[in-house]
């Protein structure tokens, strides 16, 4: 099915592995969000350094690069708000250090809908193992929404700090096999693949064709030209 816009002046929360992951995924509905007044933030878990195989390159340049990248990717679809946690790229795991840091951000941020990867996904179709971050960043997010973000006694230090409890709305999952809700990006296409293609020093053109292939193939299903994909959990509220 198809996804209205009924998220005007409600926070939603993007939290991906690493820079680009967003724009693969999930930039064209950020764009329609954002247009409809939704006020959208960008977590990047890792530092995005494994985005190379020279031997010469600078990791430390590589890292700014990739931060400047994925700010303005972030503008082209209405996103100011991005924030970095800086973990290491390639081998993140779903620790609590990392569950606990989100929970924070979520009690700050109060997102009504939290968007991240499907931490379930290990195979996409026939041709791509999902990376392991993807999946631990999934599972850190989801675990953050719930229990942690909602439920006092876990992290007692953040209320502490003054972060109370919040109750996430809406799951919005990524690069899932079980996709149940489709959004239509047609009308903010080309925002789409100028914020993907802002992340060059990791892409180029024909990254941007396989991703209108996909997005087609999503289209069709949602009976419109271009289509996201996602996979939706929806809470009631306590």
């Amino acid at each position: 099915m198809s996804q209205p816009d009924d998220i005007a002046d409600k926070p939603i929360l993007v939290i991906a592995a690493h820079p680009d992951d967003i724009e693969f995924g999930a930039a064209g509905s950020v764009a329609r969000w954002a247009d409809a007044g939704a006020r959208v933030i960008y977590c990047i878990v890792t530092d995005g350094a494994a985005g190379s195989n020279d031997p010469a390159v600078d990791l430390t340049a590589l890292v700014q690069t990739r931060r400047e990248e994925q700010i303005a990717a972030a503008k082209c679809v209405g996103v100011e708000d991005v924030r970095f946690l800086g973990f290491a790229d390639g081998t993140l795991e779903p620790t609590l250090a990392l569950r606990r840091q989100l929970t924070a951000l979520i009690r700050e941020t109060k997102p009504y809908r939290l968007v991240c990867q499907d931490p379930t996904t290990v195979f996409f179709e026939h041709f791509y193992i999902n990376h392991p971050d993807h999946r631990a960043a999934g599972e850190a997010a989801v675990y953050a929404a719930f229990p942690s973000a909602e439920s006092r006694p876990i992290f007692p230090e953040l209320l502490a700090a003054g972060l109370e409890p919040h109750h996430v709305s809406e799951l919005y999952l990524t690069l899932t096999t079980q996709p149940d809700t489709f959004v239509d990006i047609s009308a903010v296409y080309d925002r789409k693949i100028a914020a993907l293609l802002c992340h060059r020093s990791q892409l180029d053109e024909s990254a941007a064709d396989m991703v209108r292939e996909w997005d087609t193939e999503n289209g069709k299903q949602a009976g419109v030209l271009y289509a996201e994909p996602f996979r939706v959990l929806r809470f009631v509220d306590n």
